[in-house]
């Protein structure tokens, strides 16, 4: 396996049948990443802090490192044996422990060596471990991350046993002007790259590693880089979108995917008829960008304009047939739509939500109907809580799942709510009905906007309520990262609903009205209160991703949960008290002295009594901490029934001086018993003072 003695750039490649687009920029980096990892563990890295360059086009996964040495450098080994006093007898003679390290070692004790140290001296052998050679041990590497790439399920072809994401058909790896020989995925290593599958049919030579991107380029009709290639269809899809006075609909998942389905791309611009208009914007989009990967194009005032761009894979001598063809493809999608959308329009929306009892929801929970008729009447309980117009989000509720039987979301199902929204304004129901079918979905994904108006908050709270309480009850709760129902985005959502709308509602009472609604229903599951309180815990627990990537920390959330607050945005208001209040400098010690009340309060096990009975109060250092007490539980008590946590702990830090004091000169526990439990109840009413916001025994507070 020969390879350049000094070091040398190396290029590796892998030539595939046309790879995944969507995954492809994920699978060229991972696989130049585990390349590169497995060389620096190797030590073949002449300089680790080098960049490498990472390629990836439909039918290649590629990377270029620089500076691979030819060899690892060798290694100096020192092996310590026994010590002398154990290696030799009182004649000098050795051990059995020193024949049997030398024996280990390879060597006779005689050509073993001593070292010496503060605790004694001790038999060593030293010798050199020569590197091996990079022909040996890049294929090791490059098969290595091969098996690390992320690959959800992998393939097999032909008669072979090897296994990749696509069939694979060529093998490069070169050091410098050097082939390394191998065979890896079924396939031996060898110095040619492949072109364009039409313009370029004949295999390329690489005369060294440098020679790829330019080969290819030049004389391949491939541009392999994928961030060249991404750039060059952003551009020219602009300038083209330009000639009609347009900008391109280019988000960044449609151009990754474009750029990940050609490697010679060639905008075109194409026209459809300005009739197709009269159709929902969304549909002609949906046609164009999910189903034909083309972008649509928008004037400057945001409205859809009758063009679309398309991205060739072919050099054609003849573009305007490319184009003319795209256009009779689109054409024909669009004639469909219209025809959807005028058959769906002749009967109204209303009329649908019947057709919904022949649609499965859930084999324990019914119908897509039955789901419908609680969601109505659990909105119809939030609308009143909130004050939102009742007859309204009932409207909604009923309506909300009836588009999902339409001839239009059956063919595209990305269009569920939206069309809704057509046809429920196309009805002449009221504005809020239609902007709510819509907008209940929301959030779809992280990030997503909320729905804006009261009754999209009322059905979009209702509908994800059901869908917990139900899928629980059901026993088909989320596990591992198994969350087939979509459960932990529905627990975030209906938590983001709730804390950014600023929705103060108690989620525990609602989660069990959503209960008792299912009860109603005669062919739906019971739902246990243990399946309402399991419901609950696991919506609190989503509060941790949710507030994490906000910046909060770990003991925030756990300070604030344990106190298990039934309202979000009540959670809200503690957790940033409970923030601000960790910054104060005295709080450093009030959470110390907490984690000390709990200790005490957690280990006895006699009763504590109701109330401090002042009279007994003997110490001046507890009747002062029992004077602070008194005299700040009614200072807070406003602050905290009002929601203000932040100013009733800024008050609550006045409790240092005398708690500290208290644990410096009063013994709790003492064996009088009366003494005994009347400091214990002084200090639990302290723990829950601090309680009505959260448990600050759980802060790791550091001082200042």
């Amino acid at each position: 396996m020969p390879t350049a003695k000094t070091p040398a750039n190396l290029l590796l490649e892998i030539g595939t049948e046309e790879l995944p687009p969507k995954a492809l920029s994920q699978l060229g980096r991972a696989f130049a990443d585990g390349c590169r990892q497995g060389l620096a563990e190797a030590n073949l890295l002449e300089d680790a802090g080098a960049e490498h360059r990472w390629f990836a086009s439909p039918r290649r996964l590629a990377v270029w490192i620089p500076a691979v040495r030819g060899k690892q450098p060798d290694q100096k080994i020192e092996r310590r044996g026994p010590s002398i006093a154990a290696a030799f007898d009182r004649d000098g003679k050795p051990t059995r422990a020193a024949s049997g390290f030398a024996r280990s070692c390879g060597v006779e004790v005689e050509q073993l060596q001593r070292t010496s140290g503060a605790k004694g001296e001790w038999l060593v052998h030293r010798s050199i471990q020569r590197g091996r050679t990079a022909g040996k041990l890049i294929p090791q590497c490059v098969e290595q991350a091969i098996k690390q790439l992320p690959i959800p399920k992998r393939m097999r072809w032909g008669k072979g046993s090897a296994e990749f994401v696509r069939p694979v058909h060529w093998l490069v790896i070169m050091h410098g002007a050097a082939l390394i020989k191998a065979k890896l995925l079924s396939v031996d290593s060898g110095a040619h790259t492949r072109g364009h599958r039409f313009h370029c049919t004949h295999p390329l030579r690489l005369a060294n590693a440098d020679q790829y991107e330019k080969t290819l380029v030049d004389n391949g009709f491939v541009i392999p880089d994928f961030a060249t290639r991404r750039r060059i269809i952003q551009q020219k899809v602009q300038t083209l979108a330009k000639r009609v006075d347009g900008t391109p609909m280019m988000d960044d998942p449609l151009l990754d995917e474009v750029t990940g389905l050609v490697e010679w791309p060639i905008p075109l611009l194409g026209e459809f008829d300005k009739g197709f208009l009269q159709v929902p914007h969304e549909v002609l989009i949906s046609s164009m960008r999910d189903h034909q990967k083309y972008f649509p194009v928008m004037s400057q005032r945001g409205r859809l304009l009758p063009y679309f761009i398309t991205v060739s894979n072919i050099k054609s001598k003849s573009p305007k047939r490319v184009r003319e063809g795209n256009e009779r493809v689109l054409r024909a999608r669009l004639s469909d739509a219209q025809f959807f959308w005028e058959t769906d329009c002749s009967k109204p929306l209303e009329t649908r939500v019947d057709a919904l009892k022949s649609v499965m929801f859930h084999n324990k929970l019914g119908s897509l109907f039955d789901k419908t008729s609680r969601v109505r009447a659990l909105s119809s309980s939030i609308a009143a809580l909130l004050n939102v117009d009742l007859g309204h989000s009932e409207r909604a509720a009923w309506l909300a799942k009836a588009d999902l039987v339409s001839d239009m979301v059956g063919e595209f199902p990305e269009l569920q709510g939206t069309m809704g929204k057509y046809y429920a304004g196309h009805d002449g129901e009221p504005k809020a009905v239609a902007a709510a079918i819509e907008e209940h979905y929301r959030p779809r994904f992280a990030g997503d906007s909320l729905p804006v108006g009261g009754v999209a908050q009322v059905v979009a709270i209702a509908d994800k309520l059901d869908s917990l309480v139900g899928i629980f009850a059901a026993g088909e709760e989320p596990t591992g990262d198994k969350d087939p129902f979509g459960l932990r985005r529905a627990a975030l959502g209906v938590l983001r609903i709730l804390i950014e709308r600023r929705l103060d509602l108690d989620l525990l009472h609602l989660i069990a009205e959503c209960a008792r609604i299912y009860g109603a229903q005669p062919q739906s599951i019971p739902v246990t209160d243990e399946v309402v309180a399991r419901v609950f815990d696991f919506v609190l627990e989503r509060t941790r991703a949710h507030y994490s990537a906000a910046g909060f920390q770990p003991d925030e959330l756990n300070a604030v949960i344990t106190t298990r607050p039934v309202s979000p945005l009540d959670f809200d208001h503690r957790l940033r008290a409970v923030s601000k209040f960790r910054r104060l400098p005295q709080a450093e010690n009030l959470a110390a002295a907490n984690k000390r009340i709990r200790n005490i309060l957690r280990k006895t096990s006699e009763a504590i009594p109701a109330q401090v009975a002042q009279a007994s109060l003997t110490e001046e250092a507890e009747k002062r901490l029992f004077r602070a007490v008194q005299q700040l539980t009614a200072q807070v008590s406003g602050y905290f029934a009002a929601g203000e946590y932040d100013r009733g702990l800024k008050k609550l830090v006045t409790l240092r001086d005398p708690v500290d004091r208290f644990f410096d000169e009063v013994l709790v526990m003492t064996d009088d018993e009366s003494l005994r439990g009347n400091r214990l109840a002084l200090l639990r009413q302290i723990h829950d003072l601090f309680l009505q916001t959260a448990d600050i025994s759980k802060l790791q507070v550091d001082a200042g």
